[in-house]
């Protein structure tokens, strides 16, 4: 007599390949989620950033109050949707916000991200922030705040 090969799984391989699956989430979607803070606050840092050279030229230009009126400072910052704050320039689309520009008369600007909008919960509950420091010799520091330390970018610490 011929015996019938197998067709199919049985229940124990496949509770077998269930459990293993179950496994390997329970590890990869924590580690995604921190990944996605991570990013977000990189990218925060770099959005912010960018906005650094347009207060440069604000700032040699004599041009100490932000806004888009004439004689004004224009941040030229765009949009975000993982930061909070209204427009100090140009209009933004809706549920974004830019980083807030502060050039007082010193010359002693600063730049600060907020986290808020599509931010990860981690960093938008309480809520987190970027800023960027203008000393008076022209040198920026970035120091983050609210943020959990495995969050934070080399280039901005806490």
């Amino acid at each position: 007599m011929k015996a019938q090969a197998q067709k199919g799984f049985t229940l124990i391989e496949l509770m077998i390949v269930v459990a293993i699956i179950g496994i390997l989430a329970a590890i990869a979607i924590p580690q995604y989620q921190t990944y996605v803070a991570k990013s977000q606050v990189q990218r925060a840092v770099a959005e912010s950033g960018a906005i650094k050279t347009a207060i440069e030229a604000c700032i040699l230009e004599n041009k100490l109050t932000v806004g888009i009126a004439a004689g004004n400072c224009d941040p030229q910052a765009t949009g975000s949707s993982i930061l909070v704050g209204p427009t100090q320039g140009n209009p933004i689309p809706a549920d974004t916000g830019v980083p807030q520009v502060t050039i007082p008369n010193t010359g002693l600007a600063t730049i600060v991200a907020t986290f808020g909008n599509k931010a990860a919960t981690a960093l938008s509950s309480g809520p987190g922030s970027v800023t960027w420091r203008r000393d008076a010799n022209g040198s920026w520091t970035c120091q983050a705040a609210g943020i959990d330390t495995k969050y934070t970018a080399t280039s901005c610490p806490l």
